[in-house]
């Protein structure tokens, strides 16, 4: 099971006012098996979006980033399909997604560069539109405000719990509502970051902020989670603002208004980003790594990455095994190329592990043992040349990840 993580209450999840939701089964890979998810956005909605960095994005990305960019009338409305990624799937995996906007388009009564598409699955299969545009219809029926439980479980594929997370602040005088779901539980890392992810408020916040927003939220969220190092080809994240809650127009990035936006979506963010190393597959421990004191952002992000991703590392957390030189050897090997390896020093929870360049006087292995037993372990690494902190979650490699994803297909 899921390191300390339950499928979130259906009532914490808020509607947001112009978002409503709606879900269906088309039966991609599994008979029955709702995996269909459409919103609506009322008009005026501002969205944003991150996307993988992967240059064998799939099909839906490209077009993502293509309506994003020609839409001059807003986006109306998201479609996601799970159970096939429709990537890797060259020239007519774009016609097939294309396919499904136009569908969208004609139900919802708006311009096909008025829709985002989304796809989860299997990589290097033709996205079956025709068990797709049948199951649109219905889920335009189904269309509600309080769906985010049942969205947030549609379109999970190898996750065992949907994720999802609510705020409320106050902006400007008015409560805002921030409410977003997330799915992913392998094929996990940054660049974006395989994971979706959908944010939505009734803040009003100007256009010219949404993309500095979004990119803002991510960097501390979605790109400090790893499960397995592999960049997804679908990673998507996305921000919707519809501007509905009554505060003044957002307009500066520098304002209070601006920040207490920023801080509500980001507690939302990062508890989904954490959601996906926790629920990571067969995961048993959840593992915090902190890199501290370094000259900036960038090297402690690279250290805290070689860490988080390290199969040595990761089974070592999974067996409780205090095998902490693989800890060591992964800040070695991390690139930092003028790294003082002798003025570091490791934390294993408030234990300290090395120092000068080895194992510090006071450490026993019976300390760590006791550390690496915990389902939630914090890696501290204290580099002492700056003042940069940076923070990655990531989870163990246990014999159920293997299996997994050796029958993913099956």
């Amino acid at each position: 099971m899921p390191v300390n993580l339950s499928t979130p209450d259906p009532a914490s999840l808020l509607p947001v006012a112009g978002v409503r939701l709606g879900i269906a089964s088309a039966g991609i890979k599994k008979p029955g098996r709702r995996d269909i998810t459409l919103i609506e956005l009322a008009a005026g909605a501002r969205v944003a979006g991150v996307f993988t960095q992967n240059r064998f994005c799939a099909a839906p990305v490209t077009l993502c980033r293509q309506h994003l960019a020609q839409s001059t009338q807003g986006i109306r409305a998201l479609v996601i399909n799970t159970g096939n990624a429709n990537a890797g799937t060259g020239e007519e995996g774009l016609r097939r997604a294309r396919q499904t906007c136009e569908a969208v388009a004609a139900i919802m009564q708006c311009a096909p560069e008025q829709v985002l598409p989304f796809s989860t699955g299997v990589i290097l299969e033709p996205l079956p539109i025709d068990k797709i545009l049948p199951a649109l219809p219905a889920a335009q029926a189904d269309l509600a405000a309080g769906q985010w439980s049942e969205a947030a479980h549609a379109i999970m594929t190898t996750d065992i719990v949907a994720k999802g997370a609510s705020r409320q602040a106050q902006v400007g005088g008015k409560t805002i509502t921030v409410t977003g779901i997330a799915k992913g539980s392998g094929m996990i890392h940054p660049n974006m970051a395989t994971m979706l992810g959908y944010v939505a408020t009734d803040a009003a916040i100007a256009p010219g902020l949404m993309q500095q927003l979004v990119k803002e939220v991510a960097d501390v969220s979605f790109n400090c989670v790893t499960v397995d190092g592999d960049t997804s080809t679908n990673d998507s994240f996305i921000l919707i603002a519809t501007g509905q809650a009554g505060n003044a127009e957002i307009a500066d990035a520098a304002g209070a208004d601006y920040a207490a936006l920023k801080a509500a979506l980001n507690a939302v963010s990062i508890e989904l980003a954490q959601a996906m190393a926790r629920d990571g597959e067969g995961a048993t421990k959840f593992m915090t790594i902190t890199v501290e004191g370094g000259r900036d952002h960038a090297e402690c992000k690279q250290i805290a990455y070689a860490i988080a991703r390290s199969p040595l590392v990761k089974t070592a957390f999974f067996a409780s095994d205090p095998n902490l030189g693989r800890i060591l050897a992964a800040i070695g090997y991390a690139g930092v190329g003028d790294l003082d390896v002798n003025t570091l020093q490791l934390y294993l929870g408030d234990v300290l592990v090395a120092e000068k360049g080895g194992r510090a006087a006071s450490y026993t292995e019976d300390q760590g043992a006791a550390v690496m037993k915990a389902a939630e372990i914090t890696v501290r690494v204290v580099l002492k040349r700056g003042t940069v902190n940076a923070t990655v979650w990531t989870c163990d490699f246990s014999y159920d990840y293997v299996k997994i994803n050796a029958e993913y297909r099956s």
